[in-house]
């Protein structure tokens, strides 16, 4: 009976909102917003996806037509690797314009990826781009606060409030409907989003339909759901202990402006000056005075290198390196490739563990922030987050690494200590090992890693439906009709 109440509440709400024209209008406008949305995140990501895919394949097409060449030129020539986009990212751009595409790979350097559609683009970028996430996060809770504030404290002002309770509805039946009633206006948002969501990776089949892109949008549809009916709640609730409708309105457009302006700027200003991470300069020019310190290994009369070498003449039992079963120059540079790959992994793990913590700030946030929350679980899932821009750079950096190390090991089997005469062909080796070893693949996140990584923002976002839900429970035994 009093689950019939509350509906009965709600569907009463809910018809009452669609005798006002402003309702048509602002679901107009959101259509045409989620289409241009729709639109723009497709266009982008099988137009860039498909100039990536051409490039990798151009760069290994580059990397096996070599002619026969000496396996350390090579390891110089290096190849590329190119990140590709998530399916999901057409729904969610998060991080995507802002990170590097592409990267060069070749021996002893470990190069910067590249590319980003913010660096061929204005400062306008700066402003944010429409994606369909952006719209739930940013333009829904607008929408919400607008078609709520007035749900309760406009029934406080004309006197139907004390005339309900007289008649024996409780507060409680009041508060979940009219929840129930706003989450079911907002729903004629959401679900347009996820349908055309789902539309989009149908249409684009062939990359998109697998089993982890399909529980990463039902996580992506659930969560939504969850942050949605979190806005509902929160505006019935200030509704409710407001005296009147402005009043009302005000103290929610403040916590849409706290949430989605204030909040995430201040924390992300803080996180930088509390964590302040080097410059590309800095970066590099530490790199590069720790690998002097091991010694330079194409350096013959490097200390570090002498002494490797006067160790291995002992080992082997010989005199001088021509008469050693392998080619010595490619042992050192498998030595000075091992060395220079290991101190680099440090740093950039120094680096990355301090932009991890200057986005702990946001992420703390998240427990008093269900914006935050949303935004990070909505980036992970649709792999535009840091993290899975962080895996991209590592596995470029294992893939450059191998392929270095296997040229090296080439040159160690293949070619002989004995240099060449002035008349004498260069050492080379045939072309067909260039095909041997495999092309770069890109592969992303597993939505297990990428729940790992917003555990705490999931959890957050639960504990705000748990308390909303205690709120209404808790309000309803408190709450005053005047």
């Amino acid at each position: 009976m009093r689950n019939t109440v509350s509906f009965l509440i709600a569907r009463q709400f809910c018809t009452n909102a669609f005798r006002s024209n402003a309702l048509y209008a602002i679901v107009i406008v959101m259509m045409v917003m989620i289409g241009f949305a729709a639109y723009s995140g497709w266009k982008v990501y099988t137009s860039q996806n498909a100039t990536r895919q051409y490039y990798q394949h151009e760069a290994r097409e580059s990397w096996e037509n070599n002619p026969d060449k000496h396996p350390h030129r090579m390891a110089h020539f290096g190849s590329f690797a190119f990140r590709l986009k998530h399916p999901l990212s057409m729904f969610d751009f998060g991080l995507e314009s802002f990170m590097g595409n592409a990267v060069y790979l070749e021996a002893h350097r470990q190069n910067t990826v590249n590319f980003s559609e913010a660096s061929f683009s204005t400062g306008l970028l700066r402003f944010g781009e429409i994606s369909m996430a952006m719209l739930l996060q940013v333009v829904l809770p607008l929408i919400v606060f607008f078609l709520g504030f007035a749900s309760v404290s406009a029934e406080r002002e004309n006197g139907t409030l004390k005339v309900m309770l007289t008649q024996g509805v409780s507060w409680k039946d009041i508060l979940i409907g009219k929840s129930l009633g706003i989450f079911s206006l907002a729903l004629f948002i959401v679900i347009p989003v996820i349908t055309v969501t789902l539309v989009l990776l149908v249409v684009t089949y062939e990359t998109s339909f697998t089993t982890d892109t399909l529980l990463r949008y039902s996580a992506i549809v659930f969560l939504y759901l969850a942050f949605t009916l979190v806005l509902s709640v929160i505006t019935v609730l200030i509704s409710s202990v407001s005296m009147s409708s402005k009043n009302s309105l005000m103290k929610l457009l403040a916590i849409w402006l706290f949430m989605i302006v204030l909040l995430p700027k201040t924390t992300q200003a803080l996180g930088s000056y509390c964590y302040p991470s080097p410059s590309k300069i800095e970066f590099d020019t530490a790199v590069e005075l720790d690998v002097l310190k091991e010694g330079d290994s194409h350096n013959p009369d490097d200390a570090h290198y002498k002494n490797l070498r006067d160790s291995v003449l002992r080992v082997y039992k010989v005199d001088s390196v021509q008469q050693l079963p392998f080619n010595y120059g490619g042992f050192v540079m498998r030595e000075g490739e091992r060395i220079s790959a290991e101190i680099y992994q440090h740093h950039l793990g120094e680096l990355i563990y301090t932009y991890k913590k200057q986005n702990n700030f946001n992420k703390i946030t998240a427990w008093i922030n269900p914006y935050a929350a949303i935004r990070n679980i909505s980036m992970a899932l649709s792999g535009t987050d840091f993290e899975s821009y962080v895996s991209f750079q590592q596995e470029a950096e294992s893939y450059r690494y191998q392929l270095a190390q296997a040229m090296n090991e080439l040159q160690m089997k293949f070619i002989s200590n004995e240099k060449p005469g002035p008349n004498d062909k260069p050492y080379t080796i045939s072309q067909k090992h260039w095909k041997e070893f495999p092309d770069f693949k890109p592969q992303h996140q597993s939505i297990g890693a990428a729940l790992r990584n917003e555990l705490g923002s999931i959890l957050s976002l639960a504990l705000w439906t748990i308390v909303s839900v205690a709120l209404i429970i808790r309000l309803s035994k408190k709450a005053k009709a005047i």
